[in-house]
Parts: C-alpha cells; structure tokens; sequence
C-alpha cells in the first residue's frame, strides 16, 4: 500500500443486525461521526486500526468526507524553526537533539535577524503559522529573553500568526507567553499514557498533560499530538487517539517515526504505508474537528502518492520545508501538491 494514491471515494453498505442496525465500523462511524460530530471511541478507533488493508481506501474516503463537513476544503499551512538546537536534558529516546544520546546534533542557538528572517520566507509560502522550537526541559531566563524579543520583532515585520514549543511551563510562562500574543502553543504528549515509561524516563506524562491544560486555560490555542511507530502496540495507538480526543486540542501534529542515528530508537523500523494512512484516518474520525497536521516522517512513511492519499484521507494540515533535525519535502512540491487536489490554502483572516 505504501506510495498507493486514494483512486476514487466510494461508500460500502455495511451489513446488518437482525434488529437493522449496522456492525460494520465503517457504518457506525459514518452515522456517529460523520452524520453526528461525534469522535470514535477508544474501542472504535481500535477497529478502525485493525481493519484489513482491502479496505484502505474506504476508510480514508470516509475520514475526506468527515474533514470537509467538519474542517472544511482548506489546508493550514505552517512552517518551524528552531531558536535553541540540541543539548536538551531530557532523554526522549526517538530524539537527536537530546544531551544524553550519541547523535550529531550539536547545541547552537539562532540570533533574533536568522528568526525574523526565516519567518517572513514562510509566510511567503502562504503559511498562516510560524512556530518557534527549543530543545529544553522548559524555558530559562535567557530563552524566555530570545523568545521574548524575537516575538516582537516578527510581529513588527511579518503579518504571521506565531506559535511556540517550548517544553513544559510554568504558570508565570504560560501567562507571559500569552501576553506576548503567541498564537498556538505546542506541547505533544508524544506517546500513550501506557507506553510513555518507554519512551522517556526524565519526566512525566502527567507532566506534559500538565501544561497542555494551562495553555487551553490561558487562551492560546493548544497544539498537541505525538509521533507513530514508537514500539506501541496498535491498541495503545488507539488509546494515545483517544487520550487526544479527552484533551480536544486545537490541533494535533501526526509524526511518523524517522529513526535517528545515536538515539536508542536507531533500529525500529519504519512504519509501513497502509498502516500509517489507517491511523491518519483513524485518527480523523477520533477528532472530527481538530486541525489535523502532517509533521515528521511522512516522506519517509509514505513517499508522494502516500502522501496525496492521506491528504484525501482526513489530514487539513502540513508544515512546510525542514524539520528540526531532518529534510522535509521541497515546499513547492507541497504547494503543487495542494494545487493538483484543489485543496486551497488557508488565509491568516480565517485562523484569527
């Protein structure tokens, strides 16, 4: 399945009970979520997960109707940048940037002209969200500071809604980063509940869900979500959808794991395409109306046609250009891409 595009968007029937009501998950997902607004249940989204890969396509094409009721045609650009690389002294064990693993990325930090200049490249992309990224624990004084003004000289240069993620905050943090007019705020929770020992053991869980609540609480907009093909069993990969679900971000980055070199996840393999374009649909009918982004891995993953099917497939979101420590796909080519599908970009008026 991997690099197979979505070819048409048909309904299967599906078969029913002896008192008229449907069995299929499809079925019960198009009258729970489709028809009614109503995200799938923990259970449900297992279903969805496990079913067989002849019928991809008819997932995905439910997961595109259930995004254009709900979400609608248009695509939220955003593009990212990172103020402060690597050194991070935390050990999530699918990252490069942390202090603690073999890799070879080294600490820098980028000065406040490189910032404003990289946010003014995408919004000329036609990006509505540019996101500010540090590989910290939480913010000290000196990164508040470069936060601080580099907030402030893009606001004055570049009409770009501004985003940040910056480890877990503090009350103080959280409402000084209000104040500054950050837009969106992104703090994933990266893994399940139940698989999170496995994948970080320098903090909490609990940490995380922590400052994803104060940020909703202090205005911003919450962007939180988490990166496929840890090692999680797919029924932990429904209950992390589901946990998703409970917090109702604004927006939820999908990842798929790039392995990286030096890190202890080096070794897992990539997930395989039909897998990764059943949890992008899987999770669009967990969260019908959430922002739901392509992030890291999907060149990898699913490579061009895998792609496109997935944007038919419940995705209404992309970050444009590189990563934090990896390639992304040329900008233009994702702009072709949008153009091809007729998937109009979303204007800055709409996201305010």
């Amino acid at each position: 399945m991997r690099g197979r595009a979505v070819s048409d968007i048909r309904e299967t029937p599906a078969p029913p009970t002896t008192d008229g009501a449907p069995t299929d998950i499809l079925a019960i997902a198009r009258a729970q979520v489709l028809e009614q607004g109503e995200g799938l249940r923990e259970q449900q989204i297992y279903e969805c997960l496990t079913l067989p890969d002849d019928r991809v396509e008819d997932l995905l094409a439910l997961a595109h109707e259930v995004r254009m009721r709900w979400c609608g045609p248009e695509v939220e650009v955003e593009g990212i940048v990172s103020v402060k690389t690597g050194g991070c002294p935390e050990d999530c064990h699918f990252c490069s940037q942390s202090g603690q693993f073999e890799s070879p990325v080294r600490t820098a930090w980028l000065d406040i002209p490189s910032l404003v200049r990289a946010a003014k490249e995408t919004a000329e992309t036609g990006a509505t969200e540019f996101c500010i990224v540090a590989a910290v624990r939480g913010p000290d004084d000196r990164l508040m500071s470069q936060v601080r003004e580099g907030v402030a000289a893009i606001r004055k240069e570049v009409d770009i809604n501004i985003a940040c993620s910056l480890g877990m905050l503090t009350q103080e943090q959280v409402d000084e980063l209000a104040a500054m007019g950050v837009h969106r705020y992104n703090h994933n929770l990266e893994a399940p509940k139940s698989h999170f020992h496995n994948v970080v053991t320098t903090h909490t869980w609990e940490e995380r869900w922590e400052t994803c609540e104060m940020v909703r609480a202090a205005g911003m907009e919450l962007c939180c979500g988490g990166i496929v093909g840890m090692g999680e069993t797919i029924e932990q990969r429904a209950e992390f959808a589901a946990q998703l679900g409970e917090l109702a971000p604004d927006e939820v980055p999908l990842n798929f794991l790039n392995p990286r070199p030096g890190t202890p996840f080096a070794g897992y393999p990539l997930v395989e395409g039909a897998e990764a374009l059943k949890t992008i649909a899987a999770f669009r009918l967990a969260l019908p109306r959430t922002i739901l982004r392509y992030a890291g891995g999907r060149e990898l993953t699913l490579g061009d046609l895998g792609t496109k099917s997935g944007m038919l497939g419940g995705i209404n979101a992309i970050i444009v250009g590189n990563y934090l420590t990896t390639l992304g796909r040329p900008t233009g080519s994702d702009l072709e891409m949008l153009g091809e599908l007729k998937m109009p970009i979303k204007a800055l008026s709409q996201t305010l």
